[in-house]
């Protein structure tokens, strides 16, 4: 059992000085209840009693959700969620205890960037997503469509003609939407179909080619999407199947976190050293909502964090597997 009123206390957090106390308390619990995080620190004689700061805490690599059960073999779970990979690839799986946790941290965060979800239409153009199981962000679009409540809001796989009859209609009757798509998607759809969107309709894609394009960079990408809508920014989401928050992007792929999540940036050559700023490093992130399974987690992707705890992706490291999430380089 996490400790009581824990997570109560993570979805309250308001300020930077908050959440380091939080993260310390969390990164305890997990070093003593995560058998495969305990192990871990085990392996680099690290004791938690004596970590005081996040700077002094191992992340656990991101690599570990493809070979072990995390949180734990014995533990019970609601649901699991698995990265897409392509071909031979081995995908990640994230064991996902109570789904009312993932539920709450994107509900929140959704709120927190763009307001009541009773007021939006969300139109989810995900095919690649919606045509395998476990996919984290179908689960999120789904339930964002379900509170909705729109009569409009749904997937449209591969319905271009009707997704394209339906943004005219929400164009001019002033319906606040969110269209979010995988970047290949978006790209097939503005190949066939332009219209000029107004301001409360917000176009987010979510990254990944999927093998269906020559990869882009985020510029080229959202300069052809925005070309198409006539619009000047392009919005983003950044998330990953080992994680249960979100972080958005409102524009030029600057992203921006809820306050229970944080990202670090470490040389990527030694694990443990201090957080760097304005230079490309391998992001490391903390997400508090992963109160079940790991908060901590060494990711394999490049970024730049800026003073101000906004971040940029650079990349991906050398040798890494490609994934669908928002991974171009920028």
């Amino acid at each position: 059992m996490i400790p009581i009123g824990l997570r109560e206390r993570i979805f309250s957090i308001q300020t930077a000085e908050a959440f380091e106390p939080l993260a310390i308390e969390v990164f305890r619990y997990q070093a003593e209840n995560i058998a495969v995080y305990k192990r871990f620190l085990s392996y680099l004689n690290v004791d938690p009693n004596k970590i005081h700061s996040i700077e002094e805490i191992p992340f656990l690599p991101v690599e570990f959700f493809k070979s072990e059960k995390i949180p734990n073999a014995e533990d019970a779970y609601e649901v699991i969620f698995t990265s897409s990979g392509t071909g031979l690839q081995e995908t990640s799986k994230h064991y996902v205890k109570d789904l009312s946790v993932y539920e709450e941290s994107f509900l929140r965060s959704f709120q927190l960037f763009y307001g009541d979800i009773k007021e939006y239409c969300i139109l989810a153009l995900l095919p690649s997503y919606l045509e395998r199981e476990g996919s984290s962000l179908v689960y999120m679009c789904k339930t964002l469509i379900e509170k909705s409540g729109n009569v409009h809001s749904g997937f449209y796989l591969n319905e271009f003609n009707t997704l394209f009859e339906v943004l005219k209609m929400l164009n001019a009757s002033k319906q606040k939407t969110l269209l979010i798509g995988v970047s290949f998607a978006l790209l097939d759809f503005v190949e066939q179909y332009g219209i000029p969107l107004e301001d409360h309709i917000v176009v987010m894609e979510t990254g990944g080619m999927k093998g269906r394009r020559k990869e882009l960079i985020r510029e080229d990408l959202h300069a052809q999407i925005g070309a198409a809508f006539q619009k000047k920014h392009i919005h983003s989401e950044y998330g990953m199947t080992e994680l249960l928050s979100q972080a958005y992007s409102k524009r030029d792929g600057i992203f921006l976190c809820p306050p229970w999540m944080k990202i670090y940036c470490r040389d990527v050559n030694d694990p443990m050293s201090p957080s760097i700023q304005k230079r490309a490093g391998r992001m490391h992130i903390v997400d508090l909502a992963n109160i079940y399974s790991c908060s901590f987690i060494a990711t394999q992707d490049l970024g730049k964090m800026y003073e101000d705890g906004s971040f940029e992706i650079a990349g991906r490291m050398d040798g890494s597997e490609q994934r669908g999430c928002n991974l171009l380089v920028g």
